[in-house]
């Protein structure tokens, strides 16, 4: 893995001035008649006899299920004109990736860690699992604080609930507003998790919200945003919001008003979809407008991410890139991402720097004026003068993930693998231009937005464009950005060299933590909410929980010491 490289200081990047020039400007106009700053305002420090520019206000906007070409400036037939805007006034970041489901991504996002390195790289966390973001990971919003950030976060959490010590006002966030599990009606806030197992899911701090129900949450939640722009001092403190909206995860819901430009678009699903779309645009619209009412623009950096890519089957679409949400594929992990902000040194441009969901953790911590040692041992790399300058991204390099509970492809083998890797295990990565998929990487197809759901589910279920009984992919994902050729017969020495980078991976990884369901989370008995179950004096079972089945196979690996001695020279390809 490349070293770090560091991001320039806070005070440097946000004023866009050098030093000398700050000194220089305070000499030409510092008054000497004048009373002494200092003295009247002690609680700014100053360079010189200038104060220092206060960090930037942080307001990280994530949506849930919103494909690659869920959004007008990739030519879609959805309307987003407030979202096309900030993105052609900042910098679209069209080389940018997340994970492909819920729980993986919000949890990369809050620790800067790979799955592997947190013990959630199979599956999502549900309602009922004694599980959550493991305590000894230090989150964002934590190493914000310690930097005098105000942290709040508004909407959906999905990363365990079943101690209070879960909780997002637990783990950084000094106020919380939204919905603990992954998914809840938008209007009664009532999840369920299977059938007859349902409760109310809207929380206010460690409380649960019961009055604020038959409101849709798109609106609540940004409500509550501009209630919070609205009552704090932008110039007295630096303010970090995460708004995770739930939309537009299914079901499918959105006030009628929304439909109304949609009434053509002959797929149902799409329609609904595209009129919740449209909500979050609006809603995105009333908070810049707040940002700018209540003095926090000139000095914010806004960042808008999706959190996987889009479900076909429930209006969604990532076409032109291959797969689904829950894939490997392109459209399951490229992310829609673009960055708005006052601060950006080159604006109105599109970047193809790589930049992954764990960047965040070390970016905005540098913007808050914290150095290295508060970012050590993350996976993520401090890309802001990637975003803002156009320089050459630090990371080269992508581990998707490595899920050793996933289905195993029943014709993968380490013989397959060259002997270094067993083919069986789901995994991919992304090195320089290359990525490689082993294992099954799930619905594999090509789906065009003008589809219409309602074909019978075996339809859904084929793979028309993959070849049977394989379990290892190659593509050059820079030029053939939609998986249509696979060379990994033509480069097996990429292949050999992509896969001793899995086994490198796969030494660091933590056991898999994937509890079995436990019965007293039932809403029934707890008041008829999700809600905490499990007292916080109470142990942890960590019997109960998987290890990665990964060692049975693990322990057949033979590694010969020329495969050991691969290594991935990225500048080579």
């Amino acid at each position: 893995r490349a070293p770090h490289v560091t991001g320039t200081m806070a005070t440097t990047a946000l004023t866009g001035f050098s030093m000398m020039s700050l000194l220089s400007l305070g000499y030409l106009t510092w008054d000497l008649m004048s009373p002494n700053q200092v003295e009247n305002d002690p609680e700014k420090p100053f360079i010189g006899r200038f104060p220092v520019p206060q960090p930037p206000h942080i307001i990280f906007i994530m949506t849930d299920d919103q494909g690659f070409n869920d959004i007008g400036y990739h030519s879609s037939d959805i309307r987003t004109p407030v979202l096309d805007k900030l993105a052609a006034d900042g910098v679209k970041l069209e080389n940018y990736y997340i994970q492909p489901i819920c729980t993986p991504s919000r949890s990369q996002f809050i620790t800067g860690r790979y799955q592997i390195h947190t013990g959630l790289q199979h599956s999502i966390i549900r309602p009922r699992q004694p599980n959550c973001l493991p305590f000894d990971q230090v989150t964002l919003p934590q190493r914000l604080q310690e930097l005098g950030y105000s942290t709040h976060m508004v909407g959906k959490w999905h990363l365990g609930f079943y101690k209070k010590e879960c909780l997002p006002t637990r783990r950084g966030f000094d106020t919380y507003f939204g919905s603990l599990t992954g998914s809840v009606n938008y209007y009664t806030y009532d999840g369920c998790d299977g059938s007859g197992l349902c409760g109310f899911d809207l929380h206010e701090g460690e409380s649960v919200a019961w009055g604020q129900s038959g409101k849709y949450s798109t609106h609540l939640y940004t409500r509550r945003v501009r209630k919070i722009l609205a009552t704090h001092d932008p110039q007295s403190q630096p303010l970090f919001i995460f708004l995770s909206f739930q939309a537009v995860h299914t079901p499918l819901q959105y006030p009628d008003e929304y439909i109304y430009p949609y009434l053509g678009l002959e797929n149902v699903a799409r329609r609904k979809y595209a009129a919740m779309v449209s909500a979050v645009d609006e809603a995105v619209r009333n908070i810049t407008y707040a940002l700018r009412k209540y003095g926090y623009y000139q000095n914010s950096v806004i960042i808008f991410s999706t959190d996987n890519g889009g479900q076909p089957l429930s209006g969604g679409s990532n076409w032109p890139l291959r797969g689904r949400k829950g894939t490997y594929w392109e459209g399951g992990i490229r992310g829609l991402g673009f960055v708005h902000s006052p601060l950006l040194r080159k604006k109105r441009r599109v970047s193809k720097s790589l930049v992954h969901i764990t960047d965040w953790y070390p970016t905005l911590v540098g913007l808050a004026g914290g150095d290295e040692s508060l970012t050590e041992g993350v996976d993520g790399y401090n890309v802001w003068e990637a975003i803002s300058e156009g320089k050459e991204s630090p990371r080269l390099e992508i581990l998707h993930n490595i899920d050793p509970l996933y289905n195993h492809a029943h014709t993968g083998s380490l013989q397959k693998g060259y002997g270094i890797w067993n083919t069986a295990i789901q995994a991919s990565i992304r090195a320089g231009d290359w990525k490689l998929l082993t294992g099954d990487p799930g619905y594999g197809d090509w789906i065009p937005p003008q589809i219409l759901p309602g074909f019978p589910s075996s339809w859904w279920k084929q793979e028309r464009h993959t070849r049977p009984r394989k379990t290892v992919w190659l593509f050059n994902i820079s030029g053939d950005p939609y998986e249509r050729y696979d060379l990994s017969e033509q480069r097996p020495d990429v292949v050999k060299q992509l896969l001793a980078r899995l086994v490198y991976y796969n030494r660091t990884a933590v056991p898999v933590r994937y509890p079995s369901e436990d019965p007293r989370a039932d809403p029934y008995l707890n008041g008829g909410a999700w809600v905490p179950w499990v007292g916080d004096e109470e142990e942890d079972n960590w019997g109960s929980f998987f290890q990665k089945k990964s060692m049975d196979w693990k322990k057949k690996l033979k590694l010969s010491k020329s495969a050991c001695s691969i290594s991935v020279r990225i500048t080579d390809w």
